[in-house]
């Protein structure tokens, strides 16, 4: 076995800060420390700081430095998005939000939130891909439709959506769109204005910047009210002074990862490709949950039959291989993936999933340290799972288990 060595596949969740981020955001944190709505020149210096990293982020998406919200990253960019656009624009007539059984609980939790506070809420079905159908969306709009917020890519199967046609029909039927798109900012090409849409999420954390800051694209035009009041920042949109030093952070983690953003994808999906052949090949009773082709190029989620995830988890913890068995926002929870049990597939399978998200940093040989591994771990919890044979190396039914005491001797 090989000496044990610190692997991180759980890029999704959050990623290394780059260098150069950490170098760019060093002088805000000491002798640049203006409040940037200070008149003097110690205020004036950080503002024209942030103008330029507002430039910067609209630039990577096609958009007016005007139309570049900061905030506190994905969660507060949705919540922003989506309660300030529905309580801006509400009538007696306009009261339906529609969204996807799959988003994030930044998105679910709100959407489900406002249906208690006199809005009405659709949740559009998924396939067994994970991919909402623009037909479906088509059919979910009536008279009564609000807002439509789907998001980018699935942050736990890397599916991305068909999200250019579904602003189509949106817009066919007069009704704005929000998209979060947390995990394909900066890692796939993203346009605004090819897709569409109205308001965008993003988040500099995914993307090796700092944590705590991100952004909300708002289209010119489209009214949206505050959650936060107390001041004029961010065109009174989120009051509160500037997370200066984050925010400068953000963009030049943006500024490095739209450089190299072709090979960082090129380099991210061949390790992906590589490591799901390699599982396919060495371990039986496994299945890839998301989209073949369409997904995001770093993720990788399979389930592995007769395995719980949580034992799974805790051994390539102990092999020191960080991955993830779902959700990082929901972890520590029992409760199976809604986005897994959206795409129906069983209990029983959703609790052996894993979810590994690749970076730049990562190399193929953690490919190999990851294989040296997983296969004998997985091996190790099958023998003590009631529904695998280990004579013949098969999953059996719950009747067979139960009637079958013989399977174990």
């Amino acid at each position: 076995m090989d000496e044990l060595r610190q692997v991180y596949l759980d890029n999704n969740a959050t990623t290394h800060v780059h260098p150069e981020v950490i170098e760019a955001m060093s002088p805000y944190l000491n002798d640049l420390y203006g409040n940037p709505s200070s008149a003097h020149h110690f205020g004036r210096s950080v503002k024209a700081k942030i103008s330029e990293a507002r430039e910067t982020v609209a630039q990577a998406i096609g958009a007016d430095p005007s139309e570049i919200i900061f905030t506190s990253g994905g969660t507060e960019s949705d919540n922003l998005a989506v309660k300030g656009y529905a309580w801006a624009n509400r009538t007696g007539e306009k009261t339906r939000i529609i969204t996807s059984t799959i988003e994030h609980p930044a998105v679910l939790q709100v959407v489900k939130h406002l249906s208690k506070t006199g809005f009405d809420a659709t949740f559009v079905d998924v396939d067994s891909e994970a991919v909402v159908s623009p037909e479906s969306v088509e059919k979910a709009l009536g008279n009564d439709a609000l807002l439509v917020t789907i998001m980018h890519a699935n942050n736990e199967v890397g599916t991305i959506q068909p999200i250019k046609r579904i602003a189509e029909v949106a817009k066919e039927a007069g009704v704005a769109i929000h998209t979060d798109a947390v995990q394909t900012f900066c890692k796939v090409p993203v346009d605004v204005n090819d897709l569409g849409v109205d308001m965008m999420s993003m988040s500099g954390h995914k993307i090796n910047g700092p944590k705590g800051v991100g952004a909300l694209y708002i289209r010119k035009g489209v009214k949206i009210q505050p959650l936060v009041h107390g001041g004029h920042h961010e065109r009174s949109l989120r009051a509160g002074t500037e997370n200066v030093a984050c925010i400068i952070g953000f963009a030049k983690a943006v500024e490095i990862r739209m450089a190299n953003m072709e090979k960082i994808a090129a380099h991210t999906k061949a390790l992906r490709d590589e490591l799901q052949k390699r599982i396919t090949q060495a371990i039986p009773f496994v299945r890839l949950n998301g989209h073949q082709d369409k997904r995001t190029p770093n993720t990788l989620d399979m389930s592995f039959e007769c395995v719980e995830g949580e034992a799974l988890l805790i051994n390539l913890d102990m092999a020191g291989i960080a991955i993830s068995t779902g959700s990082a926002c929901s972890s520590g929870s029992l409760d199976p993936s809604h986005v897994l049990m959206a795409m129906g597939i069983p209990h029983e399978i959703i609790h052996g999933s894993l979810r590994f998200s690749f970076g730049y940093e990562n190399t193929m040989a953690d490919v190999d340290y990851v294989m040296n591994h997983l296969p004998r771990i997985i091996r190790t919890i099958r023998e003590i799972s009631p529904l695998w044979d280990p004579h013949k190396e098969k999953v059996v039914s719950v009747e067979e288990a139960a009637g079958g005491a013989e399977l174990r001797h």
